[in-house]
């Protein structure tokens, strides 16, 4: 059976290594209308990705130790008071398996204050940005002046055992067959940045792999994977053939954003951006997602509570002295719940309609 497998994966790889098509799943796939159908049933979708302040990553948000409800409503509470209705938020294996019947206790109470702030949820499965080598236990405190010095990816390595592949197939079927009615879940988005931290098409089996497993669930919600590298044409490939609706990551200037969006939307489906807004690089409220709104694509920035995640730093600019950055890369409030930039939140809130 191993050998099986590793021969499928190796021909997965090699028919990617040479420009062969990953066939969408047909039987599946949401048709356009179906998608379109849903999309109109929604709100403008607006929000951010959210953690909350007091965690470094996605096993300190979710373990039972360190899980924080109180901070969870206060935090959400923020994004209600500007109108943001979805907020993306990244779930992790590790919390999983260590504890399964908890997790999903505590994924249920996170939406319940979620809901409690007319905000829905999408939940993340898997990740390719950041640390590898996840551990479940106390978590290592913030690096000071650097952006996601904790974050972890799921699974972090790439998997070659058929085991490997039935325990994540576990977790997702768990984690979907039991809230796949639930309207307080606005989507899922199976596959951060597939090819991130130099694996490429490394990716393709896992990515192909929980597609599969997602549409067997046959969710009442959408379910997807974001475009964010389009130099990685095999993956966009699996990722546009294989999703309900199209999501995608852009931190580029509004001229280049706008072109891709006019891309995409080539695809005649549902189109919402699931991160942007990186001051430092044009790509801010102001010049972005007025755009967004008036191209009806969803509007899902970084960051909303400056915390441990330190994401008011850039990518690739630390600050080792962890002082406050003259400019804020990411993130919307400071803890105490005051706007970073108050001419930011009230343009949110005019949008919104507030």
């Amino acid at each position: 059976m191993r050998l099986k497998y590793h021969l499928f994966s190796l021909f997965i790889l090699l028919s990617l290594t040479f420009g062969l098509k990953a066939q969408p799943l047909k039987i599946y796939v949401w048709t356009a209308e179906k998608a379109n159908a849903w999309y109109a049933q929604h709100k403008w979708i607006n929000g951010a990705n959210f953690i909350p302040s007091t965690a470094i990553n996605q096993l300190e948000m979710w373990q039972a130790d360190t899980f924080d409800p109180k901070t969870i409503d206060r935090e959400l509470g923020y994004a209600e008071g500007i109108g943001f209705n979805t907020m993306r938020v990244f779930l992790h294996s590790v919390a999983w398996k260590e504890d399964p019947e908890g997790f999903k206790k505590r994924v249920d109470q996170y939406l319940t204050i979620a809901y409690k702030h007319h905000i829905q949820t999408i939940f993340v499965f898997f990740d390719d940005c950041w640390n590898p080598n996840a551990k479940p236990g106390k978590q290592p405190k913030p690096k000071p002046g650097i952006h996601n010095s904790g974050w972890v990816q799921d699974p972090g390595r790439i998997l070659v055992t058929l085991e490997d592949f039935a325990m994540f197939e576990k977790y997702v079927k768990d984690i979907m067959t039991s809230f796949k009615h639930d309207k307080r879940i606005l989507l899922w988005d199976m596959y951060n940045e597939p090819g991130n931290s130099n694996k490429k098409n490394h990716s393709a089996v896992l990515l192909i792999s929980v597609f599969r497993w997602a549409h067997s669930v046959d969710p009442d919600q959408p379910v997807s994977a974001g475009l964010w590298d389009q130099d990685l044409k095999d993956l966009n490939e699996i990722q546009v053939t294989h999703s309900d609706v199209i999501t995608y990551h852009c931190y580029d200037t509004p001229t280049n954003h706008l072109a891709l969006i006019k891309k995409l939307k080539t695809y005649n489906r549902p189109v919402i951006c699931t991160e942007y807004m990186a001051r430092l690089r044009n790509s801010t409220f102001e010049n972005t997602m007025p755009m967004l709104k008036k191209e009806n694509v969803g509007a899902i920035n970084w960051g909303l509570v400056s915390g441990k995640t330190n994401t008011i730093y850039a990518w690739d600019t630390p600050m080792p002295d962890g002082s406050e950055p003259k400019l804020w890369f990411h993130d919307v409030f400071r803890k105490d719940g005051t706007p970073y930039k108050q001419d930011e939140a009230d343009l949110i809130k005019r949008l919104n309609g507030k």
